[in-house]
């Protein structure tokens, strides 16, 4: 393996943070106090330093709880994938992991919908989601995607790639 190599790609991908391997809340934690220190280091703003943070949260706990509650295979095609990178002046926070491909269509319909709606639409969906009583066995609000909307000037993006007739690995990024 060439490591040099691999440095030299993510250096020019802008990559500063990257982290590949199952996801567990010590090392989201971990990741996140180094992703603060780094970005702290860089004397950016604050508001832009609580951005990208929560991007890295929302994203690596949305591929965390994934994992949990799926059956997924294990070993290399399980491995999820986090990034952190500096582009334009801007911060690219993306993750990457297996998904059911039955899975897929729900998950882009929820994020075409939030990439759908204007600043005012997003608080209001926002709010909305806020007031609603969870679902049974739900890990979260279902206010992470609406948050990450909110605090980015671009629309989240998203791909898919298939892994085979039961998988796929699905990648999505926010800039903020």
């Amino acid at each position: 393996m060439d490591l040099f190599a691999i440095r030299e790609e993510l250096s020019k991908s802008g990559v500063m943070i990257c982290f590949t391997g199952p996801f567990s809340h010590s090392i989201i934690d971990e990741i996140g106090q180094a992703v603060r220190n780094h970005l702290s280091a860089e004397n950016i703003a604050k508001a832009a330093v609580m951005d990208v943070f929560a991007a890295y949260i929302e994203l690596a706990q949305n591929v965390k709880n994934y994992c949990a509650t799926r059956t997924l295979p294990t070993g290399d095609p399980g491995s999820s994938i986090i990034t952190i990178a500096k582009l334009d002046g801007r911060y690219q926070v993306s993750s990457g992991n297996v998904v059911l491909r039955e899975d897929i269509a729900p998950l882009l319909a929820n994020i075409d919908s939030i990439n759908a709606l204007d600043p005012a639409g997003l608080k209001a969906r926002y709010k909305e989601q806020m007031r609603r009583d969870r679902q049974p066995g739900a890990m979260g609000a279902g206010l992470g995607l609406l948050d990450i909307a909110r605090r980015s000037p671009e629309k989240l993006s998203y791909s898919v790639r298939d892994l085979d007739g039961n998988y796929a690995f699905f990648s999505l990024a926010a800039t903020v």
